[in-house]
């Protein structure tokens, strides 16, 4: 670390030397100081939350204004100009301690909030915040007590090759330091930009700014993971043959993922399967709660749901019950028998219909005499809703209810099919009359 001159610190060897450092009176201006600086911190993180807004779910601002990345961050840069100013006519010692530790804040703040914005549900999210945490304290102790430097040129002297490249246990730390900050940056940004493409998304726009954020948090990905890489000290010509392998396992192995994969990104581009979509899919109807970029996920009205792939979609045929219009139309049937009256009957069913709050007034319901069968005449009754998504069979159900009962108040009898009884010793059934 560096003020006005170049300061590195020397392994404490003497503790009781180390400790009167901090019984000089100059610590109480240090005290002072880096109070200071916290105030003038949390008076800058409240004015520019106010101004901008943000929620409880932000990385630099978090629940409270001392909670989030951005307090820590503006209260290290304070600090660090107070030290420089108070090195030119004490020997700081607080401050000494205080910079290097407000480095490790602000690196846990910003690894644990966007650990916890982009893996909220991930079960292993809390071991990586515990982890991150544990990292950034050691490295701070192993920093303010000098043997940081001791420990890094111990790893250098531990090294191997592996044909023209020399490795070290001390460039692969590094690296994979450098590829941990890497990756949580681009996760960052990928996370930022996923919430503001979906602030504001309703109806059509949803599917394709899911889309757009879906194709951006894998770009941002990709060039992350290639940085990364890179940091660490992997070749990167070496992934063109990886490269081909991969092109030519997706070509014979892979061609139901990628066609996939495909297809979810052709459904989301078109447009014409949205969130929030009442569908029937292979003889399953639910509403589509999810389109992630391999499958769709479609939830029934009972609550049950169905991962359906995205191929499926495209390759199939694919009822979209509230694409146009949410008006369904349903019907039911029922046989009477001949000696019936036919416009009893015909009442009968309309009252069983019209007598339904979901039944739509408009179209009115009707009903037709379908055919003449040999068990008796048979109706059908034609009805509209306009609530699919609340469920089809329940309806139809209660209609089916209502249309026995009244059938059964005028006494018009329902047809019933044929029987036939078996005459002992006779081969063939001998009919019922």
């Amino acid at each position: 670390m560096s003020s006005t001159h170049t300061r590195i610190p020397q392994p404490i060897d003497d503790f009781v030397g180390w400790l009167s450092a901090f019984s000089q009176p100059s610590v109480l201006l240090e005290l002072a100081a880096l109070a200071l600086c916290a105030l003038l911190a949390w008076g800058m993180v409240r004015m520019l939350r106010q101004a901008v807004g943000r929620d409880e779910r932000s990385v630099m601002f978090g629940r409270k204004d001392i909670d989030g990345v951005l307090f820590p961050s503006l209260l290290l840069c304070l600090g660090y100009g107070a030290r420089a100013v108070l090195d030119r006519s004490i020997n700081v010692a607080v401050l000494d301690v205080g910079v290097p530790a407000l480095v490790a804040l602000v690196a846990i703040r910003t690894g644990v909030k966007v650990m916890q914005i982009v893996f909220s549900q991930s079960r292993w999210a809390r071991a990586m915040e515990q982890t991150i945490s544990w990292l950034a304290w050691l490295v701070m102790v192993l920093w303010v007590s000098g043997l940081l430097p001791a420990i890094l040129n111990a790893l250098d002297q531990i090294g191997w090759s592996v044909g023209n490249t020399h490795l070290s246990l001390r460039k692969i730390v590094e690296g994979l330091l450098t590829a941990s900050v890497v990756l949580i940056l681009t996760l960052w940004m990928s996370a930022g930009i996923e919430a503001r493409l979906l602030r504001s998304a309703t109806g059509d726009e949803l599917s394709l700014r899911k889309a757009a954020s879906n194709a951006s948090r894998a770009l941002l990905l990709f060039v992350g993971l290639m940085v990364a890489l890179s940091a660490v000290g992997i070749d990167l010509t070496a992934l063109s043959v990886l490269g081909g392998a991969l092109g030519v396992g997706i070509g014979f192995g892979l061609q139901k993922v990628a066609a996939n994969y495909v297809s979810g990104f052709v459904i989301l581009t078109e447009r014409n399967l949205r969130i929030g979509d009442y569908v029937r899919v292979e003889n399953f109807e639910g509403k589509i709660t999810q389109i992630n970029a391999r499958y769709t996920v479609v939830r029934s009205p009972t609550g049950r749901e169905s991962i359906v792939p995205n191929e499926t979609l495209i390759s199939t045929r694919v009822e979209n019950l509230s694409l146009a219009d949410a008006v369904v139309a349903q019907s039911t049937q029922v046989q009477v028998v001949y000696d019936s009256d036919v416009q009893q009957v015909m009442n009968a069913l309309i009252a069983a219909a019209v007598t339904q709050p979901r039944v739509l007034k408009d179209p009115a319901p009707s009903v037709q005499l379908s055919q003449f069968a040999a068990e008796g005449m048979e109706f059908t009754l034609l009805y509209w809703i306009n609530d699919p998504n609340q469920g089809q069979g329940n309806l139809r159900s209660d209609v089916n209810v209502a249309l026995l009962q009244n059938l059964r108040q005028g006494g018009i009898a329902i047809a019933a099919p044929p029987r036939a009884a078996t005459v002992a010793g006779s081969a063939s059934p001998a009919p019922l009359v």
